[in-house]
């Protein structure tokens, strides 16, 4: 009997060491640093947060370089990067396919992709919210002074960067042209990004380009230092006839001196915003838009100034993820 009775406590002894061994140090164990909740990519504990861009010329690719460092400073479990990508088309298929948790997108864009609209007819894109807006995006009409063109009107028979495929570029680039009484089947239409479009222009093998980011935009700015830009404006009436047929559209100006203009020219806007996906943590996107929006005086890029709480729900066409809602809800900002 005392023979079976040992072997029995050692049989508990072994199965309690091998359950021990496999509930030890899981991601969803509930431990010290994890807060009991497993974030995408989670690791010991670390959240990990994949922010796609845009193109590394443009605006997002930078801006978003120093959001992640703004989230990785401030929120301990977490680990921010920012990835390169195609800009906001292709950002709103990876997050809602699940490449990545965070992105930078046109407010546009969102609408369009919540709507089944345009480039989303055949995708609607139902799991993807939003977090904030950020700044505006101006739409810039590159060229150069010598190209004479001095109207949009006179992109006719021309050949015109349109964007890079997965852009949101195109979309405004096919609005203004309407609005003007021309098509893309009325210029030879190029789909690049900024930096082939600037290339472009500069070795003369395209005339002009729509460009549609923050200014100043990098690649306009390595344009400008080389060769006299030239912003096509577009005129106040056909601005107002846009804001009417597409309301998500503002008027906006291209300052003087911005790429050595010698004064402001009128143009359009759209607003660029942060998405996410609906399944991410409500702690964790209220954690990383609190982080962002309570720490904009560490954001080390020019369009920091226009990024404030107070404006974040302005041209936010789409459902904000509740964790962005909590933290705006806290601070008593309302549509």
């Amino acid at each position: 009997m005392k023979q079976k009775g040992f072997l029995g406590l050692l049989l508990m002894v072994a199965l309690s060491l091998v359950l021990a061994a496999c509930g030890g140090g899981t991601a969803d164990s509930g431990s010290e640093g994890n807060g009991g909740e497993s974030g995408e990519g989670d690791s010991g504990g670390k959240q990990f947060v994949s922010m796609l861009t845009g193109g590394n010329q443009g605006t997002y690719y930078p801006l978003g370089g120093t959001f992640a460092k703004v989230i990785n400073d401030n929120l301990e479990n977490v680990e921010a990067s920012a990835t390169s990508s195609g800009a906001s088309v292709e950002n709103m298929k990876k997050i809602a396919d699940g490449d990545g948790q965070v992105a930078f997108v046109q407010t546009d864009i969102a609408a369009y992709a919540a709507e089944g609209k345009l480039m989303f007819k055949d995708n609607k894109i139902e799991n993807v919210q939003a977090m904030g807006s950020l700044y505006p995006e101006t739409i810039q009409i590159v060229t150069t002074k010598e190209s004479g063109i001095e109207s949009v009107e006179d992109l006719e028979g021309k050949t015109v960067s349109i964007g890079a495929p997965g852009s949101g570029t195109r979309a405004n680039a096919e609005n203004i042209l309407e609005i003007h009484g021309l098509s893309t089947d009325d210029i030879d239409a190029q789909n690049l990004d900024f930096g082939e479009s600037t290339s472009g222009i500069q070795d003369g093998s395209i005339d002009a380009a729509f460009i549609t980011s923050g200014t100043p935009t990098g690649a306009v700015e390595g344009l400008a230092a080389t060769t006299d830009v030239n912003i096509v404006p577009v005129k106040e009436d056909k601005i107002n006839e846009l804001k009417e047929e597409f309301p998500y559209y503002a008027k906006d100006t291209v300052k003087e001196g911005t790429y050595g203009l010698k004064s402001d020219v009128t143009t359009v806007a759209v607003q660029a915003m942060l998405v996410t996906r609906e399944d991410l943590s409500e702690d964790l996107v209220y954690n990383m838009t609190k982080a962002i929006f309570e720490n904009t005086d560490a954001i080390s890029h020019t369009k920091g100034e226009f990024i404030t709480a107070e404006s974040a729900l302005e041209g936010v066409g789409i459902e904000l993820h509740p964790g962005a809602k909590k933290y705006f809800d806290e601070k008593g900002i309302s549509k």
